[in-house]
């Protein structure tokens, strides 16, 4: 069963409004279960590309288990490295669940920058415990759920896998082994009570959770890479808004976005009365500003008129240095089936526009 990914948006029509409500009504997301961890596989080669992505006429509970693997303490990086050593406080993670690609992991962060607190799951790539490969920096893509996502990110589970697609990928040298990173979104269920991945005034620090807290764990945990090269952000639905709004937010520290089959307009009804906030991260608004050197894919189903139209609108008001890609789904509707077709395409996207592992 799939999970609500669409909410109602004001800038759809009623037709399409009750289509989505009908194809999506019954949803949540769950976990299933994998088989064991694959065996290590060369990273594709390091260093980012410009290449363009795809056209529209083509497509491209848990047991306890150790915190991050220590990282090698020889050699050390010099200051002029590429890579990021772990900065500390190690992280006490659990085992959420096992794929055929290596386990993913969870943890409940208190963020110290916006006082929020919430659920992070994380996979690292077989590469990344691979001893050749010990003192290199991976880079970082955090996903999106669709929905509300409160207690849960349907990335993390055999609807969206992503892991196992990774590693395939990987084998056949067309993809990065990413570090990939899934947080909540919100911090409960009540759709009306949605945070838009922000900062809205009166309300949690939803925002800077994700902005800075849940990449500062990243980097106190794990090997990265230092420049903003090597991280990106992907969501669907209400996830493709969150990637989207922060990489225009953020520029200094995103490199690239894909928004797939996403809504750029914030909705939450805790806007009321903080109009001027609102537009202020509004995504729609962003997008024409000219103050965001990041790369975007942004998708559409093809199957749904209105999401073309929205989409392509979107896109159509990018400012340079902003650059945007655009794919439209050949038959593709607002359905989390449908999301997971596209997952091969994105991953090559994202490594051709991201940095690879780097050694020191």
């Amino acid at each position: 069963m799939q999970p609500p990914f669409a909410r109602s948006r004001t800038v759809l029509s009623a037709a399409a409004v009750l289509a989505l409500a009908t194809a999506l009504s019954a949803c949540g997301g769950g976990s299933g279960s994998g088989g064991d961890a694959k065996a290590a596989a060369k990273p594709a080669p390091s260093g980012s590309a410009s290449g363009s992505g795809s056209s529209s006429a083509s497509a491209g509970s848990s047991s306890a288990s150790p915190a991050a693997p220590p990282a090698s303490p020889t050699p050390t990086p010099s200051a002029s490295s590429k890579v990021l050593m772990p900065t500390g406080p190690a992280t006490q993670l659990t085992k959420a669940r096992d794929t055929a690609a290596g386990p993913i992991m969870m943890t409940t962060l208190a963020g110290p920058k916006s006082g929020v607190t919430g659920k992070v799951w994380v996979w690292l790539p077989p590469e990344y415990n691979d001893p050749k490969y010990a003192n290199y920096g991976f880079p970082v893509l955090t996903l999106y759920a669709g929905g509300q996502s409160n207690g849960y990110n349907t990335w993390t589970d055999d609807q969206l896998p992503i892991q196992v697609a990774d590693e395939d990928l990987v084998k056949q040298s067309k993809a990065h082994p990413f570090i990939m990173v899934m947080p909540v979104q919100n911090l409960v269920s009540n759709e009306s009570q949605s945070l838009d991945c922000s900062d809205i005034p009166g309300q949690p620090k939803m925002g800077t959770w994700m902005s800075q807290d849940v990449p500062d764990f990243v980097r106190a945990n794990f090997r990265t890479l230092k420049s903003r090269d090597g991280w990106g952000l992907m969501g669907a639905s209400t996830g493709a808004f969150c990637s989207a709004k922060l990489a225009l937010e953020h520029p200094d520290q995103f490199k690239a976005a894909v928004p797939i089959d996403g809504y750029f307009n914030p909705d939450s009804s805790f806007w009321k009365g903080h109009e001027a906030e609102r537009l202020a991260g509004s995504p729609d608004v962003m997008v024409g500003q000219g103050k965001a050197d990041v790369r975007m894919l942004a998708t559409a189903g093809g199957a749904t008129p209105d999401e073309v139209r929205l989409v392509k609108a979107w896109i159509a008001k990018a400012a340079p240095p902003l650059k945007i890609d655009y794919y439209e789904q050949p038959g593709g509707k607002h359905l989390t089936s449908h999301f997971k077709k596209m997952i091969p395409d994105t991953l090559q996207w994202l490594t051709q526009n991201m940095a690879g592992p780097s050694a020191p």
